[in-house]
């Protein structure tokens, strides 16, 4: 009890900046550290599940989180693919809020292919996009912006990590796939961007 500024004993000692600084502890209005800056993601020129070009400049404006996986991956591709469901679902009454998931097998992920994989997962159009193109563009993305791998000629890597991506297209965050609060930690780090102005 002695440690606290209103005991009888100690009360007299305390300062008006500590009591202040012990008020914004107690009811949890102390500021939240800024989220970490990962590096820019440059533009890019993709193609989505309709076929359509999609440049980076479609995400303009916009926090978005990133993936890549490949339809036929039998293991980790499908829990992630899972999760960015759930966190489209948390997302949806945003507007201002994408995802997006890039392909790490582009030779045999082609459009209609990415299209019948994100109506399997439910994936809302305009909203949830699936990207290919060539090695190189992804190679880029993946290794140098992402920091995911690397393609060995037909495949990426495989990372089971979501990136988050803010307004000026800065990744704010990483996080593992596999972990249990990984969608309640990624959306509330996403919603503290949509409130920030860009």
């Amino acid at each position: 009890m002695a440690s606290w500024c209103w005991t009888a004993r100690s009360s007299a000692a305390c300062s008006f900046p500590a009591i202040l600084l012990l008020a914004f502890s107690l009811t949890g209005c102390a500021k939240k550290p800024e989220l970490p800056n990962y590096g820019a993601i440059p533009d890019f020129q993709l193609t989505d599940q309709t076929g359509a070009a999609f440049p980076s400049a479609a995400l303009k404006g916009k926090v978005w989180v990133a993936d890549f996986i490949f339809t036929n991956c039998p293991g980790p591709c499908p829990m992630m693919s899972s999760k960015m469901n759930k966190i489209q679902k948390e997302l949806a009454s945003n507007d201002g809020a994408r995802l997006v998931s890039f392909s790490i097998d582009p030779l045999r992920d082609t459009p209609p292919v990415l299209a019948e994989y994100a109506t399997h997962f439910e994936a809302q159009p305009g909203r949830w996009f699936f990207l290919t193109g060539s090695v190189a563009a992804l190679n880029n993305l993946s290794k140098d912006a992402f920091h995911f791998g690397e393609i060995d000629g037909k495949n990426l890597e495989h990372s089971v990590r979501l990136a988050l991506v803010d307004q000026s297209a800065q990744i704010r965050g990483f996080y593992v796939s596999t972990e249990q609060d990984v969608v309640p930690n990624l959306v509330a780090d996403a919603r503290r961007l949509l409130e920030e102005r860009p």
